[in-house]
């Protein structure tokens, strides 16, 4: 004998009209809150000048680093220790935020001689930050430090600068 099929079986379908009403009235909130919360900022636009700016003539302040070790201040000979002394003053004259040091090292010189310049700039950089700041009596922008670009006058051979 076997089983009759039932005739009352309930059916498993989901009813989507609640779910359907629920998004709607999100959209709805959506739509009506977001104008609200755009939020805007006032912007002063630059005027443009019709006067050009006056390109600022700087000379370029140049330390070279000879083959033998020799310092060169503007083509003038200085000594290690001197370096920053002499080079404080050249700085203050150069414009705030465009104090620039180039230093030429030869690539036959072990890089510790270089480092040693670097210090050198390093210190003057301080003490013409420290003179601007007592002449302006705050903190400049870009605090009248120095920038150094380093190049090599020639290219190092090979093992050069290497312990053996």
């Amino acid at each position: 004998m076997a089983p009759e099929p039932r005739k009352n079986r309930s059916k498993a379908d989901i009813n989507i009209t609640p779910l359907i009403d629920i998004v709607l009235v999100l959209l709805i909130i959506f739509i009506v809150l977001v104008p609200t919360l755009s939020k805007s900022l006032s912007v002063a636009i630059p005027i443009r000048s019709e006067q050009p700016r006056p390109a600022e003539e700087t000379v370029p302040v140049v330390v070279s680093l000879g083959a033998e070790g020799r310092i060169l201040l503007q083509q003038e000979p200085v000594a290690l220790g001197e370096l920053w002394q002499k080079l404080v003053p050249v700085v203050l004259l150069q414009p705030l935020g465009l104090r620039k040091v180039f230093l030429k090292v030869d690539g036959e010189l072990p890089h510790e001689q270089a480092v040693r310049v670097l210090d050198q700039i390093r210190v003057a950089s301080d003490r013409a930050r420290l003179e601007t700041l007592a002449r302006l009596g705050s903190d400049p922008e870009g605090g009248g430090d120095i920038k150094v670009a380093v190049a090599l006058l020639k290219p190092a051979s090979p093992g050069a600068d290497v312990p053996e």
